[in-house]
């Protein structure tokens, strides 16, 4: 069984004006997405749409000293960017697609995604998303140490660092021994 974990594609790191935006290359990712998830959620593999979650005024929260207040709860911001946000809306009933918050990098850390996904004897995950080298990498890197078989659609990551999602992209091969694509 396969999943696709699709991370953090919100107004805030996609938007021209997102509070931590990636910009031109994130939107660029817009169409391949979109079709991405489309073809997964149609095909019957588990959907899920892991998106950071996030409360400014937390003092022990990490990122919060690292960033700028971004995908707070309750903004714009945390909304799936284009037209991602009206497909999820049209399929978020069906079985195969679920959505989690995170409160760090990964998809993994302190939520039930593994659970979820292991109920499923889902073994292969297909990572989406953005930032390449922080939030798809620290999933990635979660996923391979438990055990799952990693694929990363090159036209699906995107970073505001050109050179750190370069190099994800060849640790993701290298290290994790993901099928890049």
């Amino acid at each position: 069984m396969e999943a696709l974990i699709s991370i953090d594609y919100t107004n805030d790191f996609v938007a021209d004006d997102g509070a931590l935006t990636a910009g031109k290359p994130a939107q660029a990712l817009h169409d391949d997405i979109l079709q991405i998830t489309k073809d997964a959620t149609e095909k019957g593999d588990f959907v899920v749409y892991a998106i950071d979650r996030h409360d400014p005024t937390d003092q022990y929260h990490p990122e919060n000293k690292l960033f700028p207040p971004h995908n707070v709860a309750g903004t714009d911001g945390r909304t799936l960017y284009g037209d991602l946000q009206a497909y999820y809306d049209a399929t978020a009933d069906l079985s195969n697609v679920y959505y989690i918050d995170k409160r760090h990098y990964s998809a993994f850390a302190g939520t039930d995604l593994d659970l979820w996904l292991r109920e499923r004897r889902i073994t292969k995950l297909t990572l989406i998303g953005v930032v390449t080298d922080i939030c798809v990498l620290h999933t990635a890197v979660d996923a391979y140490n438990l055990g799952y078989e990693i694929v990363i659609p090159t036209a699906g990551v995107a970073s505001f660092d050109q050179a750190g999602h370069e190099w994800a992209l060849r640790h993701f091969a290298n290290t994790l021994g993901a099928q890049v694509i």
